[in-house]
């Protein structure tokens, strides 16, 4: 499966019925994402990006249409084999961390990988708090680290399993400018060591950091672009 994208979605259609309405929220979306892209998917309050990252994440099944992940069609798999899907493959970040709060930094790192039944988890999430420049905060409790700490703790447990594929939705939406950039660069050296980086964003400046930019609204692309992210531009700038 090397020669096919890593994902693949054909004329997907998500639909909600809300009372006598039907709500399209995602309306014949076809796209490919390659291996070790970093993509920024943008668009308005309602525009369908948060339900496109469900869909790629398998955290929801498309009404109609195919989702391909390393050539296997999980577009009607059951609730087991997506959530296998999910353990394999994806790491996810949220805006709100969605970290246990009575749980030290490490437990909540532990937390994929408990669920895996892996072995040696103490350890593995004392090496990915590490990656993230945490080790020495491991013990602590959310109420006892900074947002951009907690962050760090959440990007932790999204990589704790080694996926191929980390989803991040508005990573940076409670953060400010700086501990923002300091998490973008994260996931720019996650992807410089392969993998691959599905971000959903409203802001400019995180977005410039992706390498292509897929625009929604009403539920389909309007626009699929793609640039040199900040950072590539800021290592050409610095070697001249």
């Amino acid at each position: 499966m090397a020669d096919m994208p890593l994902i693949k979605l054909v004329n997907v259609h998500k639909t909600y019925r809300m009372g006598d309405s039907i709500v399209r929220a995602l309306d014949g979306v076809t796209m490919d994402i390659e291996r070790g892209e970093i993509i920024a998917i943008m668009g308005p309050s309602g525009s369908g990006k948060s339900t496109l990252m469900n869909v790629l994440g398998a955290l929801d099944r498309p009404t109609k249409g195919q989702y391909y992940m390393d050539g296997e069609d999980v577009s009607g798999l059951t609730d087991n084999e997506l959530a296998r899907i999910r353990n394999e493959h994806i790491g996810f970040v949220f805006q709100s961390f969605n970290l246990l709060k009575r749980t030290s930094a490490i437990e909540n790192v532990e937390l994929p990988l408990v669920y895996a039944g892996a072995r040696n988890r103490r350890e593995r999430a004392l090496e990915a708090l590490e990656q993230v420049k945490l080790g020495d905060r491991s013990t602590h409790k959310p109420n006892e680290l900074s947002g951009g700490e907690q962050q760090r703790v959440a990007v932790a447990r999204a990589i704790v399993t080694d996926p191929d594929i980390i989803m991040a939705d508005e990573p940076t939406g409670n953060l400010d400018s700086k501990v923002s950039n300091e998490i973008m660069e994260l996931f720019w050296e996650f992807n410089q060591d392969g993998k691959t980086i599905i971000l959903v964003t409203h802001e400019d400046t995180i977005a410039a950091f992706a390498g292509r930019i897929v625009q929604l609204l009403d539920g389909k692309i309007i626009s699929d672009t793609r640039q040199t992210p900040k950072l590539a531009q800021e290592l050409v700038e610095a070697t001249k």
